[in-house]
């Protein structure tokens, strides 16, 4: 009898393994990802190989309607951000992501015309939206709906220079500091932008708020408005407010 029940323990534990196996498969639980063509009738689109808004190439027509949040949202009639302006450079552009929001847009050539007055070095200005938005191939989960971007704090010396390589990070070795990259140039971007009545947030690294933080004298009310973000020692990203004229934006929580 022992003997017997014994001997059916491998037979019982191959037929759980087959009905795991069942219960895998119908539940569409995979390894590797699912390719459907002809995702929601776009032809020619396979799904797990990256987003399928990463494919589309042009903003859609009509006025500009930001919809949904940050991470998972998208954009109606989306603005380009032309190539270069006084005091800024849009950078990377073969991605692709240089579109957003009216006021996104203006927050950028206002910084540049502010820094124009001080010097002239240009800003940097990196991943903003997709041309209708949603979620990108590679690197971000946010900058969906046209509100965020990506500012570097290194300023270029020329259009053709900027770009090139990768900018510098302003975070010392030990990741507590600042390094000998940050000056007052970067101080003012981050405090230009953070005073903008249209921004809600600006994600920077640690260190970098710890310093503003410490050496801020004057008003300190932009503070508030710095969110300390593991990363962002190179660039810092910019989100707007939802803006009128768009009611099924998702305003981020205050915390």
């Amino acid at each position: 009898m022992i003997v017997s029940k014994v001997r059916r323990l491998p037979v019982l534990l191959i037929s759980a393994i087959a009905i795991i196996m069942l219960l895998w498969s119908v539940n569409g639980i995979s390894a590797a990802p699912a390719k459907v063509s002809g995702y929601q009738g776009i032809p020619g689109l396979v799904l797990g190989e990256g987003s399928p808004w990463a494919r589309i190439k042009n903003p859609s027509k009509g006025s500009t309607k930001v919809i949904g949040k940050a991470s998972n949202g998208c954009i109606s009639g989306a603005k380009a951000l032309p190539k270069s302006g006084k005091g800024y450079v849009s950078i990377r552009r073969y991605r692709n992501r240089y579109y957003g929001h009216a006021d996104t847009i203006s927050l950028i050539k206002g910084l540049g015309d502010r820094l124009a007055k001080h010097t002239n070095r240009l800003i940097m200005v990196g991943d903003m939206a997709q041309p209708r938005g949603g979620e990108m191939a590679s690197q971000h989960r946010s900058h969906q709906n046209g509100l965020d971007v990506d500012i570097w704090f290194q300023l270029a010396t020329s259009q053709s220079e900027a770009g090139k390589a990768d900018p510098p990070t302003m975070v010392a070795a030990n990741g507590l500091i600042v390094n000998e990259h940050w000056s007052k140039y970067q101080v003012f971007l981050v405090k230009t932008a953070a005073q903008h009545p249209g921004v809600d947030r600006i994600f920077i690294n640690p260190a970098i708020k710890r310093e503003l933080c410490k050496t801020e004298k004057g008003n300190r009310g932009y503070l508030r408005k710095l969110r300390a973000w593991r990363g962002h020692d190179a660039h810092f990203h910019v989100r707007m407010r939802c803006p009128n004229g768009s009611p099924n934006c998702e305003q981020q929580p205050s915390i």
